[in-house]
Protein backbone atom coordinates (compact mmCIF):
# COMPACT_ATOMS: atom_id res chain seq x y z
CA UNK A 1 0.00 0.00 0.00
CA UNK A 2 2.99 2.26 0.45
CA UNK A 3 3.49 2.22 -3.32
CA UNK A 4 -0.09 3.48 -3.78
CA UNK A 5 0.50 6.33 -1.34
CA UNK A 6 3.85 7.15 -2.92
CA UNK A 7 2.17 7.71 -6.29
CA UNK A 8 -0.03 10.43 -4.81
CA UNK A 9 2.55 12.03 -2.53
CA UNK A 10 5.18 14.61 -3.39
CA UNK A 11 7.85 12.85 -1.31
CA UNK A 12 8.47 9.81 0.87
CA UNK A 13 7.59 11.47 4.19
CA UNK A 14 4.22 12.57 2.85
CA UNK A 15 3.58 9.04 1.54
CA UNK A 16 4.34 7.66 4.99
CA UNK A 17 1.79 10.06 6.51
CA UNK A 18 -0.77 9.05 3.88
CA UNK A 19 -0.14 5.38 4.61
CA UNK A 20 -0.69 5.94 8.31
CA UNK A 21 -3.88 7.93 7.71
CA UNK A 22 -5.11 5.24 5.33
CA UNK A 23 -4.54 2.41 7.78
CA UNK A 24 -6.27 4.35 10.52
CA UNK A 25 -9.30 4.55 8.20
CA UNK A 26 -8.95 0.83 7.38
CA UNK A 27 -9.00 -0.13 11.04
CA UNK A 28 -11.90 2.24 11.73
CA UNK A 29 -13.91 0.67 8.90
CA UNK A 30 -12.79 -2.96 9.28
CA UNK A 31 -16.20 -3.90 10.68
CA UNK A 32 -17.74 -2.81 7.35
CA UNK A 33 -15.69 -5.25 5.24
CA UNK A 34 -18.18 -7.84 4.00
CA UNK A 35 -15.79 -10.61 2.84
CA UNK A 36 -17.28 -10.25 -0.67
CA UNK A 37 -14.07 -9.35 -2.46
CA UNK A 38 -10.39 -9.21 -1.88
CA UNK A 39 -9.23 -7.55 1.30
CA UNK A 40 -6.34 -6.03 -0.67
CA UNK A 41 -8.70 -4.37 -3.16
CA UNK A 42 -10.84 -2.99 -0.34
CA UNK A 43 -7.79 -1.60 1.46
CA UNK A 44 -6.44 -0.16 -1.82
CA UNK A 45 -9.71 1.73 -2.42
CA UNK A 46 -9.55 3.18 1.08
CA UNK A 47 -5.91 4.21 0.54
CA UNK A 48 -6.73 5.92 -2.77
CA UNK A 49 -9.66 7.78 -1.22
CA UNK A 50 -7.52 8.75 1.79
CA UNK A 51 -4.88 10.17 -0.54
CA UNK A 52 -7.48 12.12 -2.50
CA UNK A 53 -9.05 13.49 0.67
CA UNK A 54 -5.64 14.52 1.99
CA UNK A 55 -4.80 16.34 -1.23
CA UNK A 56 -8.19 18.04 -1.22
CA UNK A 57 -7.54 19.32 2.28
CA UNK A 58 -4.20 20.64 1.09
CA UNK A 59 -6.08 22.92 -1.28
CA UNK A 60 -5.70 21.24 -4.62
CA UNK A 61 -8.37 23.66 -5.71
CA UNK A 62 -5.84 26.48 -5.51
CA UNK A 63 -3.78 24.82 -8.19
CA UNK A 64 -4.70 25.72 -11.73
CA UNK A 65 -7.00 22.98 -12.97
CA UNK A 66 -7.36 23.08 -16.73
CA UNK A 67 -11.00 23.47 -17.53
CA UNK A 68 -10.56 23.53 -21.27
CA UNK A 69 -12.17 20.73 -23.18
CA UNK A 70 -9.07 19.10 -24.59
CA UNK A 71 -9.90 15.99 -26.54
CA UNK A 72 -8.15 12.89 -25.32
CA UNK A 73 -6.04 11.35 -28.04
CA UNK A 74 -3.76 8.40 -28.32
CA UNK A 75 -0.18 9.25 -27.56
CA UNK A 76 2.76 7.29 -28.90
CA UNK A 77 4.96 6.23 -26.02
CA UNK A 78 8.19 8.19 -25.81
CA UNK A 79 9.74 6.35 -22.90
CA UNK A 80 13.13 4.92 -23.69
CA UNK A 81 13.54 1.20 -23.13
CA UNK A 82 15.97 1.79 -20.29
CA UNK A 83 13.60 3.99 -18.25
CA UNK A 84 12.77 1.91 -15.19
CA UNK A 85 9.70 1.91 -12.99
CA UNK A 86 11.43 3.97 -10.30
CA UNK A 87 12.48 6.65 -12.79
CA UNK A 88 9.00 6.78 -14.28
CA UNK A 89 7.40 7.05 -10.84
CA UNK A 90 9.83 9.84 -9.96
CA UNK A 91 8.64 11.73 -13.05
CA UNK A 92 4.99 11.14 -12.07
CA UNK A 93 5.73 12.51 -8.59
CA UNK A 94 6.98 15.74 -10.18
CA UNK A 95 3.57 16.41 -11.73
CA UNK A 96 1.37 19.08 -10.11
CA UNK A 97 -1.07 17.57 -7.60
CA UNK A 98 -4.15 17.78 -9.84
CA UNK A 99 -2.40 16.23 -12.82
CA UNK A 100 -0.84 13.51 -10.65
CA UNK A 101 -4.16 12.57 -9.05
CA UNK A 102 -6.00 12.21 -12.36
CA UNK A 103 -3.08 10.40 -13.99
CA UNK A 104 -2.88 7.90 -11.11
CA UNK A 105 -6.62 7.35 -10.95
CA UNK A 106 -6.98 6.85 -14.72
CA UNK A 107 -3.74 5.26 -15.89
CA UNK A 108 -2.81 3.24 -12.82
CA UNK A 109 -5.96 2.61 -10.80
CA UNK A 110 -8.19 2.18 -13.88
CA UNK A 111 -11.02 4.56 -13.00
CA UNK A 112 -13.13 6.11 -15.78
CA UNK A 113 -13.36 9.88 -16.18
CA UNK A 114 -16.92 9.95 -14.81
CA UNK A 115 -15.74 8.21 -11.62
CA UNK A 116 -12.72 10.49 -11.31
CA UNK A 117 -14.90 13.56 -11.76
CA UNK A 118 -17.24 12.36 -9.01
CA UNK A 119 -14.32 11.65 -6.64
CA UNK A 120 -12.64 14.99 -7.24
CA UNK A 121 -15.78 17.11 -7.49
CA UNK A 122 -15.07 18.34 -11.01
CA UNK A 123 -16.57 17.64 -14.42
CA UNK A 124 -15.44 14.94 -16.85
CA UNK A 125 -13.92 17.53 -19.18
CA UNK A 126 -11.63 18.68 -16.40
CA UNK A 127 -10.57 15.10 -15.72
CA UNK A 128 -9.81 14.55 -19.42
CA UNK A 129 -7.95 17.85 -19.61
CA UNK A 130 -5.85 17.03 -16.53
CA UNK A 131 -4.95 13.62 -17.96
CA UNK A 132 -3.98 15.11 -21.30
CA UNK A 133 -1.84 17.78 -19.66
CA UNK A 134 -0.20 15.20 -17.38
CA UNK A 135 0.66 13.03 -20.39
CA UNK A 136 2.12 15.99 -22.27
CA UNK A 137 4.17 17.03 -19.25
CA UNK A 138 5.48 13.47 -18.79
CA UNK A 139 6.33 13.22 -22.48
CA UNK A 140 8.22 16.51 -22.29
CA UNK A 141 10.18 15.29 -19.25
CA UNK A 142 10.98 11.98 -20.97
CA UNK A 143 12.09 13.82 -24.12
CA UNK A 144 14.37 15.99 -21.95
CA UNK A 145 15.86 12.83 -20.41
CA UNK A 146 16.38 11.33 -23.87
CA UNK A 147 18.11 14.50 -25.06
CA UNK A 148 20.29 14.56 -21.96
CA UNK A 149 21.27 10.91 -22.44
CA UNK A 150 22.14 11.54 -26.10
CA UNK A 151 24.17 14.61 -25.15
CA UNK A 152 26.04 12.74 -22.43
CA UNK A 153 26.64 9.83 -24.81
CA UNK A 154 28.02 12.17 -27.47
CA UNK A 155 30.36 13.93 -25.03
CA UNK A 156 31.65 10.63 -23.62
CA UNK A 157 32.51 9.43 -27.15
CA UNK A 158 34.98 12.27 -27.57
Amino acid sequence: MFAVCLRYARHRAEAEDLLQEGFIRVFDKLHAFRLEGSLEGWIRRIMVHSCINHLRKRSVRNEVLGTGNIQERSEAPLAPGNLGQEELMALVQQLPDGYRMVFNLFAIEGYEHAEIAAMLGCNEGTSRSQLSKARHMLQRKIAELNALEKHEGATSDR
